[in-house]
């Protein structure tokens, strides 16, 4: 089984891409962040097609999460429990869809960007991923469903995940508080099981020819419950679905992840 994650950046400006990356890379289960659309906006005719179950969570032209699988898809859930909301008046955003598929529980997840430091949404940032642990808690208490936790972080867990740690020294993403929250999914039993696999970044923002210098963030993972863990294969990243030398047109500033796991 083939499970990926993408940070579209917009689905209905990238749906080419993503029909010919399920096809390039004989992927079972994609989870997309940043659809930037409601449900009923997505082109998802193709992927039906090609014969994909979808489940779509968004609200506006921002954010917004999306599942797509070969392999069955069921159990749909929006949010996780007690998920914190933002904005006036304060509310939950689309960025947390979980279905099972094929056996394994995903979860497509697009944690809060934080902005600045000293941000209310960073405080929101710290807040969503505590309730997500506590969520996350339940899920890992009953690992007889393999699960994944999977999707753009916005975190740097380590200094090797920055292409320079000082320059973001005042930012998001690399603050203690931040890299704390990501290392306690860890320490609960979580493993994040696409680093040995997947060496480099998967986020090149698109200033000043960030990826043809390799001037990057690793903020894209995939965390694991034991069991799932244990059937992992293999990992990378499709660092070409970001080059724009190798497919014409606008790339995503995210490389898509992909995970095999063993049956």
């Amino acid at each position: 089984m083939r499970i990926a994650t993408w940070n579209v950046n917009s689905l209905r400006s990238r749906i080419d891409r993503v029909e010919a990356f399920l096809e390039r890379h004989d992927v079972d289960v994609l989870a997309v962040q940043e659809t930037k659309a409601r449900e009923d906006q997505l082109p998802l005719m193709g992927l039906q097609a090609r014969g994909y179950e979808v489940a779509a969570h968004g609200l506006n032209q921002w954010n917004g999460v999306a599942l797509f699988s070969r392999v069955g898809l069921s159990d749909v859930t929006v949010g996780f429990p007690d998920q914190p909301g933002f904005g006036e008046p304060l509310a939950p955003e689309a960025r947390a869809l979980g279905a099972i598929c094929g056996g394994v529980r995903v979860w497509s997840l697009y944690v809060p960007n934080g902005r600045k430091p000293e941000d209310p949404h960073y405080v929101y940032k710290l807040e969503w991923l505590a309730r997500l642990r506590e969520a996350a808690g339940a899920w890992l208490a009953d690992d007889t469903v393999p699960t994944a936790l999977v999707g753009d972080w916005n975190i740097c867990p380590t200094d090797d995940d920055v292409f320079d740690v000082k320059q973001f020294r005042n930012s998001t993403h690399v603050t203690p508080p931040e890299r704390a929250a990501f290392q306690a999914f860890l320490d609960d039993g979580w493993a994040e099981v696409t680093r040995a696999h997947a060496p480099g970044y998967t986020y090149f923002d698109y200033y000043r020819q960030r990826f043809e210098r390799d001037r990057g963030l690793k903020i894209d993972f995939v965390l694991g419950s034991p069991t799932l863990a244990a059937r992992v294969t293999g990992a990378f990243i499709d660092r070409d679905e970001r080059d724009p030398s190798v497919f014409p047109g606008a790339p995503s500033d995210h490389a898509p992840v992909v995970v095999d796991l063993a049956d």
